[in-house]
């Protein structure tokens, strides 16, 4: 999803911060010092999850059904993740008090 671009005078910079972008555009570009510059970068087309992607297995797998009440309620699309996410807690939780 690629952001929109600012509509003109719509920034909201500080008078500060406006006289210094007025000063630094006077500049000539041989006079201005690029070395404080942060790098730049273009994130509009950065996709998540592309290098790592845990291995999904599908199961069938017996739930209460009040179980799946709650998640479907309280979580809607993405409850079968939530109830994975919570799952791992768990493991997180008790492997803890099972090691030495």
């Amino acid at each position: 999803m690629k952001g929109k671009p600012m509509k003109k005078g719509t920034s909201k910079l500080i008078e500060p911060q406006k006289a210094e972008l007025e000063a630094l555009a006077a500049l000539p570009d041989g006079q201005i010092n690029m070395q404080v510059i942060p790098e730049q970068r273009d994130w509009n087309s950065a996709q998540r999850g592309v290098f790592f992607r845990p291995v999904k297995q599908q199961i069938t797998l017996r739930l209460d059904a009040d179980l799946i009440f709650w998640f479907k309620t309280r979580i809607g699309d993405g409850y079968q993740a939530s109830i994975n996410n919570a799952l791992r807690e768990y493991i997180a939780l008790h492997s803890r008090e099972t090691q030495p």
